[in-house]
């Protein structure tokens, strides 16, 4: 019978794929898809906030609660979501989850006010990204024992990458159809595409949620376990601090793109705005599985600093060039480059701290995080703006986290992680 080595996770052997949907590979293959179809309400707002704006006839800090809530609930029902996917299974809640994704883009389509939507782009929205998105980080992280930081970096480039594929068509339709038709038309789309492709998701034979493998002792916490740990208050901090950067350029970057003035400006024949957001796709999604795999061999508290440290490299770079539209471009994916990673590193060494027990439930009380980022990212820096009428102290507030997380990283979390470990290896 496989075992569990000291940190719980499954030695290589326990895993026997039998038939093509029992393959651990094609469990990834559909997990990145099902996160690649929820994608878009995240990494495309920015492109409907312009519409939207003159629709609604409201300032940007109250349209942007729309994205704030959109995340918020994402992530502050994510230990909820998280239990539910782990007491009744990946594949029923991925299936939930992509239809209500799927549908708040129709019924925000229907919207006649701000209000109205708040409750479908934000508050179903959330709801459905939520619950695929830690669904597919828990069944994952399950699936791979062996090859966590990279498997992980892969799904969660899927969430990066989607957006790859619907940002030029999304930016296209909104010229030629509208912004009603665009989102009831992708809705549909998306959706569908996420229901067909969680029908394939099974749970691995073996594995570490299996009554038969019992972990160590100390290993496996459950959640309430977990919240008495010093180090989860630690890499929670990290990440809300790193999660604040990116939302803020990812629900802003419509806006201070016009302020510096190269969002109507051509690139390549291109406009830069839809551009720009297309390069951070696919920067923000090769990040993820390249960190996810150097710190699976280089150590994660190691890897988190270099790459925290280059987000706050480029942000400083990226105000500085503001003004140059080719520069623009380039330095944003720069950035996203240095951003997206902590979906890869977060839930791979939150994992490999607590087991893969209550992987999913685990990784939604640290996904709260993102839901703090969201608020100071998202309203918090346009009320910063406003007060200011610059971006520039909005930037400076981004780079200040950044370098921060980047020096905990090494001299915080991995003192206090070596610390833990080595204690449960002593109870193992």
């Amino acid at each position: 019978m496989p075992q569990d080595d000291a940190f719980g996770n499954l030695q290589k052997d326990a895993i026997a794929p039998v038939g093509i949907l029992s393959s651990r590979w094609s469990q990834l293959l559909l997990s990145i898809i099902c996160m690649m179809a929820i994608a878009s309400p995240q990494y495309v707002w920015a492109l409907f906030t312009t519409p939207l704006l003159a629709r609604f006839g409201v300032s940007l800090a109250v349209l942007q609660v729309t994205f704030t809530l959109l995340v918020v609930i994402q992530t502050f029902f994510s230990p909820l979501q998280g239990f539910l996917v782990d007491r009744f299974g990946a594949r029923s809640l991925l299936s939930i989850g992509t239809m209500i994704t799927g549908l708040s883009w129709v019924l925000s389509a229907a919207a006649d006010n701000v209000y109205e939507l708040y409750l479908g782009y934000g508050l179903l929205g959330g709801l459905g990204t939520g619950i695929v998105y830690v669904g597919v980080i828990g069944h994952i992280a399950r699936w791979f024992p062996d090859k966590r930081g990279f498997a992980l970096g892969m799904v969660a480039a899927g969430y990066g990458f989607g957006a790859v594929l619907t940002t030029f068509p999304i930016s296209s339709s909104l010229g030629y159809l509208g912004y009603t038709r665009t989102l009831t038309i992708f809705g549909l789309i998306l959706g569908a595409i996420g229901f067909i492709s969680a029908q394939g998701i099974r749970k691995p034979e073996g594995s570490a949620t299996s009554e038969v493998l019992p972990e160590p002792v100390g290993i496996g916490l459950t959640p309430k376990e977990m919240l008495r740990k010093p180090i989860f208050w630690i890499m929670f901090v990290m990440m809300a601090m790193m999660s604040t950067s990116g939302l803020m350029v990812i629900s802003q970057m419509g806006a201070f793109a016009q302020d510096f003035g190269v969002s109507g400006a051509l690139v390549f024949g291109v406009a830069a705005l839809p551009l720009a957001l297309t390069i951070d796709r696919i920067t923000n999604g090769l990040t993820r599985p390249f960190f996810g795999w150097l710190s699976d061999v280089g150590g994660r508290e190691n890897i988190m600093a270099v790459a925290f440290g280059m987000e706050a490299l480029a942000m400083i770079a990226w105000l500085y060039m503001r003004h140059d539209p080719l520069l623009f471009v380039l330095l944003s994916g720069v950035v996203f480059f240095g951003w997206g990673e902590i979906f890869s590193l977060f839930p791979s060494t939150l994992t490999d701290t607590f087991g893969t027990r209550h992987a999913t439930t685990n990784y939604g009380c640290l996904y709260l995080s993102q839901g703090i980022g969201s608020v100071v990212g998202g309203p918090v820096a346009a009320l910063i703006y406003t007060a200011y009428a610059s971006w520039v102290p909005v930037f400076l507030t981004m780079i200040f986290l950044d370098a921060l997380a980047a020096l905990m990283a090494l001299f915080v979390l991995k003192k206090y992680r070596t610390r833990y470990l080595h204690a449960m290896r002593g109870q193992a």
